[in-house]
């Protein structure tokens, strides 16, 4: 148990509300203004991964635009620890030498390091990390379009497909544990399944005519996408495996693209129904589609961000773009040239297509980081939460 004391820091109009008494790290509520970023100094680690250990925590925070670096002596908050033999002990102390967290974590030096920091971002804001996150996103390296992983910072890039036929649309579950995807192995579209841990590969989506684009529930129990089984491709839901199939949308035109509401009762997704491709939303229980306006009259790929309050698309108008809808205000911002937008956990980062690189975006600070490149034409990434 660690004891805590209030604590002013009004050179960075950082708040630290603690309640009285013995507090655990955990316990410590700490508000941060939108507009502010947080003094912090990363001390070199100790141990024979300290090297990697060091390198991927001071990436992961500089990525996350939360903070600022500085030297210890004037960092509101100091970050160190001690990695090797498969575990990282990590701790990080305020500017008065009180510990604010201290936990050990077990696995390869990188995974361990994201964790690290994923718990550092939530500790010192109260807001969920990207560090730990993967993505998938389809590639056309080999000659074919195959489906890829990548750590959330490019690291650990590995092919997952080798089917030497057109796999596309790849969904990756939010606990980044399998990957839904659109396979042409049997000549037509189809969706399969992939199990990450055991590389065990199923068709769970075989219906006459066209199966394709997942999109995972936020719980992973559930998958939306669009098939053609009953002539008009249509959104469906179903279990995970593929089972149990449900017709959401009753229309003329084509719908694709579906994307999960973070509460898991809505779907955002692109139809033609009435002319060149809109956003509609629907409940999961059925009922009738709501379009919603973004003064764009093309526009696909949607994607909810999972603090609900947001929806990243593509945009064509002249070449393709992505823009971002408050779906508070309705006001609409163009944000980069490319397509596929899909958010990372923290509602702030976008990754996306700009076709021969993914790339990460802080959508605040407008920064754009490459994360995969030179692997032909990349497209589709979609991320873990």
């Amino acid at each position: 148990m660690i004891a805590f004391s209030p604590t002013r820091l009004s050179a960075l109009l950082l708040s630290v509300i603690l309640l009285p008494g013995v507090l655990t790290a955990q316990e410590a509520t700490i508000t941060v203004k939108k507009s502010d970023t947080i003094s912090i100094a990363v001390k070199p680690f100790s141990g024979s991964d300290a090297v990697i250990s060091n390198k991927v925590v001071s990436n992961d925070l500089d990525l996350s635009g939360l903070f600022s670096v500085g030297i210890p002596e004037r960092a509101s908050f100091s970050i160190g620890g001690s990695a090797g033999g498969g575990s990282l002990q990590g701790v990080v102390t305020d500017n008065r030498g009180g510990v604010v967290l201290q936990k050990t974590y077990t696995g390869d030096a990188r995974s361990a390091a994201h964790k690290f920091s994923d718990d550092i971002v939530e500790t010192l804001t109260g807001q969920h990390g990207i560090a730990a996150s993967k993505f998938a996103f389809v590639s056309t390296r080999t000659g074919a379009k195959e489906i890829y992983l990548s750590d959330y910072d490019g690291a650990n890039q590995r092919q997952i497909t080798q089917e030497r036929a057109i796999s596309v649309a790849p969904a990756i579950s939010p606990d980044a544990s399998r990957i839904a995807y659109t396979g042409y192995q049997s000549g037509y579209a189809d969706i399969y399944l992939i199990d990450l841990h055991s590389g065990a590969r199923s068709p769970i989506m075989k219906f006459p005519g066209t199966n394709s684009g997942a999109s995972f529930s936020p719980d992973g129990s559930r998958i939306a996408c669009t098939l053609s089984r009953d002539g008009n491709p249509e959104l469906y839901i179903a279990a995970a495996n593929g089972s149990g199939a449900r017709r959401l949308t009753r229309s003329r035109g084509v719908e694709s693209s579906p994307s999960w509401s973070p509460d898991g009762t809505e779907i955002v997704y692109s139809s033609d129904d009435t002319g060149g491709p809109q956003l509609y939303r629907i409940s999961t229980a059925g009922g009738a589609p709501r379009r919603i306006s973004t003064g764009f009259n093309y526009c696909t790929e949607p994607s909810w961000s999972p603090d609900g309050k947001k929806i990243a698309f593509t945009v064509r108008q002249g070449g393709f773009s992505i823009a971002v809808v408050d779906l508070a205000s309705g006001a609409t911002r163009v944000l980069d040239q490319g397509q596929d937008p899909c958010w990372g956990a923290d509602s702030r980062h976008i990754i996306y297509s700009d076709g021969s690189t993914i790339m990460l975006m802080d959508t605040i600070k407008g920064r754009k980081t490459p994360v995969a490149s030179g692997l032909g034409k990349v497209s589709e990434p979609s991320w873990s939460r």
